[in-house]
């Protein structure tokens, strides 16, 4: 379950917006999935999803960025072990683990059919494994290129995709059906799934990236996302942005979490 009720401005104040934003939409979506001991986190970064998205530590994180790794080392209280290790090459032994998790990792990596059959190996028959991708509706929620398509400008529109693409560093975006044919193929079974993040959300995270710029440069020279996480430097940007993280669950949205269970060797 989550740490805090108010999760959003709690990652508000230590993220740039946009991904405050999604990551507090996402640490809501597990509330209600029970992940048996021992659990992974597959690509845990700085740990810092996890310690807002949980009241336990989890047991093991592991992510390929040793800067990361070294940070979520150093965190109290989220994970009981820590190893730097790509999704395609887990150093663990066969059937290791009873669940697993990953959020918005996978679009990350170009070998998935290869991290998909890794990830199986380390989980136990029955395991859950839990992750949250792009979806298929991701590139067509984009406001620039929907607004570019609409002018006629098609190849702009598509050139502003790839742009997208490369800043968020996305190579998939498989819908359901798709998604549901590589987890077969690794072993696994779609159990459940919902589509989060609306059009609108979407358009919202689009331009926060472009706001976020001052963020990064804090980042980058103080080590920290927010340097004044007070109310009144923050309390605009939560009043127009809190909207899409109380929003319903949209029918067709811009992510997907699913739900996919271990059922062959």
């Amino acid at each position: 379950m989550p740490v805090s009720a108010d999760v959003f401005s709690q990652n508000l104040r230590e993220l740039p917006a946009f991904r405050a934003l999604l990551r507090a939409v996402e640490a809501r979506l597990y509330s209600d999935i029970e992940l048996p001991a021992r659990t992974l986190d597959l690509g845990c970064g700085d740990g810092h999803f996890v310690s807002t998205a949980f009241y336990h530590p989890l047991d093991v994180g592991i992510d390929s960025n040793f800067n990361s790794v070294r940070v979520a080392y150093g965190k109290t209280g989220v994970y009981r072990g820590v190893f730097q290790a790509g999704c395609g090459r887990l150093p663990f032994g066969d059937q290791a683990f009873g669940s697993a998790i990953c959020n918005s990792v996978l679009e990350h990596i170009p070998d998935l059919e290869g991290a998909l059959h890794d990830i199986g190996r380390v989980l136990l028959t029955g395991a859950p494994f839990v992750f949250t991708v792009p979806s298929e509706f991701f590139c067509g929620f984009l406001s620039i290129s929907r607004g570019l398509s609409d002018l006629g400008l098609r190849s702009m529109a598509r050139a502003y995709e790839r742009f997208f693409n490369r800043i968020s560093r996305h190579y998939h975006y498989h819908s359901l059906e798709e998604w549901s044919v590589l987890l077969e193929d690794a072993g696994f079974s779609v159990e459940r799934y919902r589509y989060y993040f609306s059009r609108r959300a979407l358009q919202a995270l689009e331009w926060w990236h472009y706001f976020g710029l001052p963020a990064l440069v804090s980042k980058r020279l103080t080590g920290r996302w927010i340097l004044s996480p007070t109310a009144a430097n923050l309390g605009l940007t939560e009043r127009i942005l809190r909207r899409y993280y109380e929003e319903p669950m949209p029918a067709r949205g811009a992510y997907l979490l699913l739900v996919a269970r271990r059922v062959s060797e």
